[in-house]
């Protein structure tokens, strides 16, 4: 890899100035037995292997999951959902280098498992925020949770997020752990079928249902996507909206060749693509952060 790209990566990261943005395929550096699915797809197939589905939507995680909440019930699939992500999984080298950065500000999780909490648990100086389903919490967008698990704030019933962005409690935390779809743990929240999905395209553009928390972190800050694709429309609005009003300098660890959307997307977005398995970006920029620190 390009020793100046790694240099001005490492560099953001100790300044603060790098909010990594983790997903699915992070779990790759598990190891190739994981039992946790690592792509809409695994995860569609999971949902469906024990429900009746159209054979159209059985690839479809968000079309799948809205009709087994249609003609099953929305607590079908929060269980299949649970059960999908019930598996303990140690976190990878690249989770727990993460959890190791005391000047991470903020870490985005674009997926359902619990590894990034799990690394974190050594810390008690972190918080997590969540998207939450309208299904389920009509009117609130997100909550946020202490490190054991607890909302903070009694966040129940609370709908304006700023109110808990001027709480000493979240801004006293050193790095705040963002799952815009929720996790698995500790509550269950789950977005993931289509009105769960229209809920928020709705209203994202205005940026309603970004955490303030979030919003205030990114201002000026670069982004490192690792374990990410942009081949989808979701997938690019969520990143999108996600890093808007942040740097115009990111990277995205991207082996694969890129579809044509996804480089119109790293172009729009002055996202410089790093072209290398991530299990190897990974031991590099952890190499490097040893060798600065001895």
């Amino acid at each position: 890899m390009d020793t100046t790209k790694m240099a001005a990566i490492r560099s953001a990261l100790a300044d603060g100035a790098l909010i990594p943005y983790i997903g699915p395929g992070v779990l790759s550096l598990t190891g190739a037995a994981c039992p946790l699915p690592a792509s809409h797809e695994a995860l569609a197939a999971r949902l469906t292997a024990k429900t009746s589905v159209p054979h159209k939507l059985r690839g479809n995680l968000t079309g799948a999951a809205q009709f087994i909440e249609n003609f099953k019930h929305r607590k079908s699939v929060v269980a299949l959902m649970k059960a999908a992500f019930a598996d303990e999984v140690a976190p990878s080298a690249l989770h727990r280098f993460l959890a190791d950065q005391r000047a991470l500000p903020l870490l985005v999780h674009a997926w359902y498992d619990d590894l990034p909490q799990r690394a974190l648990a050594w810390r008690t100086d972190w918080g997590m925020v969540q998207g939450l389903s309208q299904a389920e919490h009509f009117g609130q967008w997100t909550r946020h949770y202490r490190p054991d698990g607890t909302a903070t704030d009694d966040l129940h019933g609370v709908a304006n997020d700023a109110a808990v962005h001027h709480s000493s409690e979240v801004a006293a935390w050193r790095t705040l752990l963002y799952q815009p779809f929720g996790s698995v743990a500790p509550a269950a929240n789950f977005l993931v079928s289509d009105s769960d999905f229209v809920e928020v395209l709705t209203e994202i553009d205005i940026q309603t249902p970004i955490p303030d928390s979030v919003k205030s972190i990114r201002a000026g800050r670069h982004f490192l996507f690792l374990g990410c694709r942009f081949a989808t429309q979701l997938e690019r609005i969520f990143a999108h909206q996600i890093t808007k009003r942040s740097s115009d300098r990111h990277w995205a660890c991207l082996p694969e060749t890129p579809t044509r959307n996804e480089a119109r997307f790293l172009a729009q977005h002055g996202i410089e693509r790093i072209d290398m398995p991530l299990e190897a970006f990974t031991d590099e920029l952890a190499a490097t952060d040893h060798a600065v620190a001895a």
